[in-house]
């Protein structure tokens, strides 16, 4: 591209010097083409050098940074984390695996060589310099402000781990699955068995989660699989909404192929082969060829730190639907009913901290606007199931606690609760408890 432009420049320069038939222009026709001569050259030799330099550079190495244009058509920094031979091209033709540095890890992806600006091209330093580079540039705050957001998610990891993890974890799999009607690009890596490693598509069956190579080998699998929802027990449905619990360890084939699935959207959770120690919750939405999964909630069957929730995931066709809010106003009426409080497990993904945050502050603000006289932590934790401390952390991020003569009051001015819970967003879809039949898990003997 580089060259092509340059040589339109020469020319649009060169063209009034061509005009011989103008008689003031004749006289210094041989100084003009000299001049031109010169300029045409100059360019040329400027795009000599620039491809030079362009071809010094490949292939480029891992950890080089440059400018990559992304499906926005605009140029976007970028680290090469992995490359690829393409063995159809010549000696330097290879592809790219990059992440945005701007962005999430879920927009890693392969890239072509014509996708980079080469004359952006920064050469990968060494970690450790980079680092220190990098440190003495910050100040402590921006510095922290970096910790946190290069761990998001990984808060029980440490440095070695995350490293470890970041590697083992770096480059996707699977790109692309088929489950259902939808064909859906994956967001992160997933551990499926050595014999999927040459795989870039995955087919799902939508009803029992088994998963294959080849379409042809899903439309045999849908003629033979007699499934149309998922296995376990219906308890609840409203409209066209069901849910479904299942029992990892009664369907632990169900239970690990929804595991694999699920790492291909979550980033920050470690896949359970253990399970056992489960129960699923599936949101479907029905009709008359049978029940579809939309998303997902994992719980522990026992839980010693009280969590209502381990994973959840709404797929990604499916999402700001609402589905997502009501995954958790779910798991709050499983723990009504249990008449316990309950709480994430943590950490939570950077979604899934925006998602519970939302629902705490509409779920608090609005008892908070129809409640007349005082009301404490402990009370708003036994009308909600919410933990007292998810409670506190919500409230204290929207400055309504106060501390007044040596305690903390709640400050719940009308104008100032109604001016949060527009920022809140809309609530999801709500749950009928009404049409919900389930009882708390009990071990079997």
């Amino acid at each position: 591209m580089g060259s092509s432009a340059n040589t339109e420049t020469a020319m649009i320069i060169a063209t009034p010097a061509s005009n011989h038939n103008n008689p003031a222009t004749n006289g210094g026709d041989a100084n003009q083409n000299h001049t031109s001569g010169a300029i045409l050259a100059l360019t040329n030799s400027e795009s000599d050098a620039s491809k030079k330099r362009r071809m010094g550079v490949l292939p480029l190495e891992v950890g080089t940074r440059v400018m990559c244009q992304w499906r926005d058509g605009k140029y976007h920094p970028v680290k090469v984390i992995e490359r690829r031979k393409n063995y159809n091209g010549g000696h330097n033709d290879y592809e790219y695996y990059v992440h945005y540095t701007e962005f999430n890890r879920r927009l890693d992806e392969w890239i072509k060589l014509e996708q980079l600006d080469l004359d952006s091209v920064e050469c990968a330093l060494d970690e450790k310099v980079e680092d220190k580079v990098t440190s003495l540039k910050m100040t402590r705050h921006q510095k922290r402000k970096i910790d946190e957001t290069h761990v998001e998610g990984h808060e029980e990891l440490d440095a070695a781990s995350l490293r470890e993890h970041e590697e083992f974890t770096k480059v996707k799999n699977i790109a692309t699955i088929e489950l259902g009607k939808y064909e859906i690009e994956t967001w992160y890596f997933s551990p499926f068995p050595p014999e999927y490693n040459d795989c870039v598509k995955l087919f799902f069956c939508e009803f029992c989660l088994s998963f294959m190579k080849r379409k042809e080998q899903l439309q045999r699998h849908m003629r033979k699989c007699d499934l149309k929802h998922p296995p376990g027990d219906e308890i609840y449905r409203s409209s066209t909404l069901s849910m479904f619990e299942v029992d990892g360890k009664k369907n632990k084939v169900y239970a690990q192929n929804l595991c694999y699935l699920a790492k291909l959207f979550l980033d920050h959770k470690t896949l359970y082969y253990d399970v056992d120690l489960f129960l699923f919750y599936i949101l479907c939405e029905c009709d008359d060829r049978g029940c579809h999964m939309v998303g997902y909630f994992s719980k522990e069957k026992h839980s010693e730190e009280a969590y209502n929730l381990a994973c959840i995931l709404t797929l990604p066709p499916y999402q700001r639907k609402g589905y997502g809010k009501f995954l958790i106003a779910f798991s709050y009426e499983l723990s009504k009913k249990e008449g316990k409080v309950g709480t994430p497990e943590r950490p939570l993904s950077d979604l899934g901290l925006v998602s519970y945050r939302g629902y705490w502050t509409r779920i608090l603000l609005d008892i908070l606007k129809k409640h007349k006289g005082n009301i404490s932590i402990k009370e708003l934790s036994d009308m909600t199931a919410i933990k007292a401390e998810d409670i506190l952390s919500t409230l204290q991020s929207l400055e309504l606690i106060q501390y007044r003569k040596g305690q903390h009051v709640i400050c719940a001015d009308p104008k100032v609760l109604d001016r949060h819970l527009k920022a809140a967003g809309r609530g999801g879809l709500d749950v009928d408890v009404s049409k919900m039949i389930w009882t708390p898990y009990k071990e079997q003997s």
